[in-house]
């Protein structure tokens, strides 16, 4: 079975390979084998977290070289999870941007960069959650870095450039912070595997593993969007193509978190650190859902709420007991899907009436009811409406930080409750803005979504009789000329009928945040377990220094 463990990272590279040398050459073999790789990838990371549950976890030295000086690769109960959740959503993604593309009409760079580089951020994913040393760490990340920016600005439209650069820039910043860390951490400990730094940090002085602890952490922070660190998200998401926005606020966030959960646990148990990491997420979920509030463009909207909820998964880090961390995990495998489904349902409005912005919305209870069931159970989600995962993962997180009994605990737990209240009002708005109320007028249209004048290359957007600038520009768009977002930054033609493949994934993704309730009892027991392998720490330096 550990022979299984590279192969999440090793299928979509190599099916990159071949498809990059295929060229945007026979279109449908190629979509057939990314919907294979993605689902042997699914497949292998339920079996990996199977084996890792029944077993013990399992790892890899590639090569056959031991640490420090070869890769190992390592699957527990926590990876495996992650693997998991991370393959069955990218399934659902590219299942929707397969639809999309479709009915765009986009006969070539689909295949020959849309998925290309789609795969290979699934392979830096995995990587990410598989490393078993902070260079390999390092390595997914960059491989993530690499992908996304391809992604974020494919098109090459102005403004996905402009959000791009931010990106890249703030992306490039952490990465250098990274290897400082890194190099750092060889200076004090010798290795950079992560069950050789478990013992050999404990020897080392407290200010220096308390210095390297502050570097860490600070990466990861970034990364993951936590406040303060977080103001690049808002502007870098909303304006990609609906399944890479999907796809980046599910997953990418998230895999600064568990970085955060790994290092925090393994390398620095009993961390200093605690207090402030409380405070850091205290302030996401306040900040993060008062921007929620002020926010008119359902993108953003969702893009602040993000910010907000990773204020959760901290909140469990902080606390560092097994009830919290148990809980931290249960909310980052809901964040993952409910996030990721309610942007495919941004998406969907945006293809159905060429906008996000709430003032231009109305009607879609009526004129669009899947849609708006497609939104509604997984907003309710969000909200931590019970009996939903949402709720289960806050109930958990709330009564560890009412065990624990210190103030900064009391302070989170109403946080959490002020902040889960808030979202409800913020989905609340939403639905009664596009859904609930009677659309406003000359909102209905149906026709070419062009783009826009203003994100032309030279464009200062000071002329009147440009084209509307996009969902959040507010400027009135005429039925048949509204700017949306397309796959390729190019035209897209809105429709009232959605194409099927972007309903049916919609739809499993709200139907795999559902799962999560119905499997709420042994969902909640395998967390504990792994937050208890996480904590006891021997299992997994056992399994690959095996000793």
């Amino acid at each position: 079975m550990n022979a299984l463990v590279p192969l999440p990272v090793l299928l979509p590279l190599c099916v990159t390979g071949l498809k990059l040398a295929i060229g945007p050459r026979l279109q449908r073999f190629q979509r057939f084998i990314s919907l294979a790789v993605l689902g042997a990838v699914l497949v292998l990371s339920v079996l990996l977290m199977i084996a890792a549950d029944r077993h013990g976890p399992l790892s890899v030295h590639l090569g056959d070289f031991a640490p420090p000086i070869g890769i190992t690769l390592v699957a527990d109960r926590l990876a495996g999870l992650m693997l998991t959740v991370s393959s069955a959503v990218t399934l659902l993604v590219h299942v929707y941007s397969l639809g999309q593309g479709m009915a765009d009409r986009d006969d070539q760079t689909p295949v020959g960069v849309f998925h290309p580089a789609y795969l290979i951020l699934v392979a830096g994913v995995s990587c990410t959650f598989l490393a078993g040393d902070l260079v390999n760490l390092y390595v997914g990340f960059e491989i993530m870095l690499v992908a996304s920016f391809v992604l974020l600005t494919i098109g090459g439209t102005a403004t996905r450039i402009r959000a791009g650069s931010t990106y890249v820039i703030i992306s490039l910043f952490s990465s250098v912070l990274f290897l400082v860390a890194i190099a750092m951490t060889y200076a004090f400990a010798g290795t950079v595997n992560f069950a050789q730094l478990a013992g050999r940090l404990q020897e080392a002085p407290d200010g220096a593993r308390t210095l390297l602890e502050a570097m860490l952490l600070t990466v990861f922070a970034i990364k993951a969007a936590v406040f303060p660190l977080a103001a690049w998200l808002p502007d870098s998401y909303p304006t990609a193509p609906a399944p890479v926005t999907a796809v980046f606020a599910g997953l990418l966030t998230k895999v600064g978190v568990y970085s955060m959960l790994r290092t925090q646990t393994l390398l620095f148990p009993g961390h200093r650190l605690g207090d402030l990491l409380m405070l850091a997420a205290l302030a996401s979920m306040v900040v993060g859902i008062l921007g929620a509030v002020a926010q008119t463009d359902l993108k953003r909207v969702l893009s602040f709420t993000l910010i907000s909820h990773i204020g959760y998964m901290v909140f469990g880090i902080a606390l560092a007991g097994r009830g919290s961390i148990s809980g931290a995990i249960v909310y980052v495998a809901h964040h993952i899907t409910v996030q990721t489904t309610l942007f495919l349902v941004a998406g969907l409005v945006e293809r159905r009436d060429g906008t996000t912005e709430l003032t231009r919305l109305g009607g879609l209870a009526k004129s669009a009811p899947l849609v708006a069931v497609l939104f509604f159970v997984p907003a309710m989600n969000l909200a931590g409406i019970p009996p939903l995962s949402g709720f289960i993962g806050k109930v958990g997180l709330m009564r560890a930080g009412i065990d624990n009994g210190g103030g900064w605990a009391w302070a989170l737990v109403a946080g959490s409750a002020a902040t889960s209240l808030l979202t409800l009002y913020v989905m609340a708005k939403v639905w009664n803005l596009a859904f609930w109320r009677d659309a406003p007028p000359g909102a209905e249209g149906e026709g070419v979504v062009l783009e826009s004048a203003g994100d032309e290359p030279g464009d200062d957007g000071d002329d009147e009789e440009a084209p509307a600038a996009g969902a959040g520009s507010g400027r009135p768009v005429p039925a048949g000329a509204v700017v949306s977002a397309g796959l390729l930054g190019q035209s897209i033609t809105t429709t009232k009928r959605l194409p099927w493949p972007m309903l049916l994934a919609t739809g499993a993704a709200v139907a795999l945040g559902l799962l999560y309730t119905v499997l709420g009892g042994p969902l909640t027991t395998f967390t504990e377990a792994a937050a208890a392998e996480l904590l006891a720490r021997t299992p997994y330096i056992e399994a690959v220094l095996g000793r």
